[in-house]
């Protein structure tokens, strides 16, 4: 589903063009033929963001919270995203505080950020993990219990919404507050309030008690269920740590490696030159010759025009259709863009592709390209993603990855995002990127 997706939004926005030309025609005698292989050998992912919140507001370590204390966490999102939480109701032997399986919308229908509070779409679930005893007296609940895990299993294994077997179960909204603020066009705090006192929980033995909460999780997601499914077992991925003795550190972590960037490439331009910098010259403005539409928007269609018959461009082209694709269109994890050039001795290969999850950014090699021939003449074989680097084309002021409204899969029309006036250079900012090998593999292969 989430490529699916991916493809949907993608191809709204990049538009190709089959441009360019092979200057040279049938390749001239003493010319190598050389398959280019260009991968993208990212990863799909789940989710965009996710985290473990366990320390209190004010507080110096992780901890539960009592009566008026609150857990806050910052998150980013864009349009269509939602917020799953969970946090271990504690005077319980597996209940815990969630959204439902869709999670809480952080954007309305027309766009516009959710704000204030959203304590009416919170339930209290039963885990389905452990029999449930009196809520505030049980000897195998969290507060009680001679140790994790102690209690006996539940014969109903689903997850399902908490049953008031004892009468005593306190209304959502008198034991959590849950809260959402923007803080920017695509950025969020949240904030998890114990609202709880030391009447809220009342017991058989005619007392009264607050209901601690535990540190839980988050996850921000498009796709529904991202916890649990309602009456299905846990997924044994954590939530039963979670809910049964208030440990989120595991299920944090299988959160954490479904989350990242599914970061798509575009359809771009290759060069083979003799002459230096022939698509950017690092450190200078872009030259307006369509690196930006591709860069912005993944369309290559200026760029390969403005190389067409240029001193010292032996051949260029387009790259743009999958391999095994029909027509031209964004590259997804595991598929590659195939395509054949000529050269000979002394000759270099450029080649540009949008980062298509950023404002202005794309794969190259730096602005002298990759030498095709060693030293002694001979044709170079095999992978060359080392001398890729990840570019800044400075026309965009860059957004956080995968996030940024104004972005390919998220922006209204293409250029659309603020002017950065900068210059080509390595990207170098304020936010987190893959490592370029994580993303791209770019392989050169002689032919017979």
């Amino acid at each position: 589903m989430v490529r699916n997706a991916l493809t949907a939004l993608v191809t709204a926005f990049i538009l190709v063009v089959v441009a360019g030309c092979d200057d040279n025609g049938e390749p001239a005698t003493g010319e190598t033929t050389f398959e280019v292989r260009v991968e993208n050998v990212s990863t799909v992912y789940d989710f965009t963001s996710s985290g473990v919140f366990d320390t209190p507001v004010g507080a110096g370590s992780p901890g539960p919270i009592g009566p008026g204390q609150a857990y806050e966490f910052e998150v980013s999102a864009a349009p269509g995203s939602k917020l799953s939480f969970a946090t271990m109701f504690v005077e319980s032997n597996d209940f815990f505080y969630a959204p439902g399986e869709a999670g809480i919308p952080l954007f309305e229908q027309d766009g516009t950020q959710v704000s204030g509070d959203v304590t009416s779409q919170v339930m209290l679930w039963d885990s389905g993990t452990e029999v449930n005893q009196e809520p505030g007296l049980g000897a195998d609940q969290a507060p009680r219990q001679g140790g994790p895990d102690t209690g006996a299993t539940d014969p109903d294994n689903t997850v399902r919404i908490a049953p008031d077997d004892f009468n005593n179960l306190p209304a959502v909204a008198e034991v959590i507050q849950v809260t959402v603020t923007p803080i920017s066009d695509t950025r969020f705090t949240v904030r998890i309030e114990n609202v709880s006192d030391a009447n809220t929980l009342m017991t058989s033995d005619m007392n009264s008690t607050a209901v601690p909460l535990a540190p839980g999780v988050f996850v921000i997601h498009t796709e529904d269920a991202p916890l649990f499914t309602v009456g299905e077992p846990d997924r044994g991925e954590g939530l039963e740590a979670l809910a049964e003795d208030g440990v989120a550190s595991t299920l944090g972590a299988a959160l954490q490696s479904r989350t990242g960037v599914t970061t798509p490439l575009a359809p771009g331009v290759w060069a083979v030159h003799t002459v230096s910098a022939p698509l950017f010259d690092e450190g200078q403005a872009d030259r307006g010759e369509g690196l930006e539409a591709l860069a912005e928007d993944g369309v290559p269609a200026a760029l390969a025009m403005s190389l067409m018959g240029a001193t010292g461009i032996e051949s260029s082209d387009v790259f743009n259709t999958p391999e095994g694709a029909g027509a031209p269109g964004p590259l997804l994890p595991g598929q590659a863009y195939v395509f054949t050039i000529q050269a000979q001795p002394g000759d270099r290969l450029s080649f540009a592709t949008m980062f298509v999850q950023s404002n202005d950014l794309f794969y190259s090699p730096d602005e002298s390209g990759i030498a095709l021939f060693d030293g002694n003449g001979s044709a170079i074989s095999g992978d060359v993603t080392a001398q890729l680097m990840l570019w800044d084309a400075g026309t965009e002021v860059n957004e956080e990855p995968g996030i940024g409204l104004n972005q390919a899969p998220r922006q209204a029309a293409p250029d659309t995002g603020p002017d950065e006036n900068g210059t080509v250079r390595v990207v170098n900012d304020a936010f987190s990127y893959p490592s370029v090998a994580q993303v791209i593999q770019v392989t050169v292969t002689p032919m017979p």
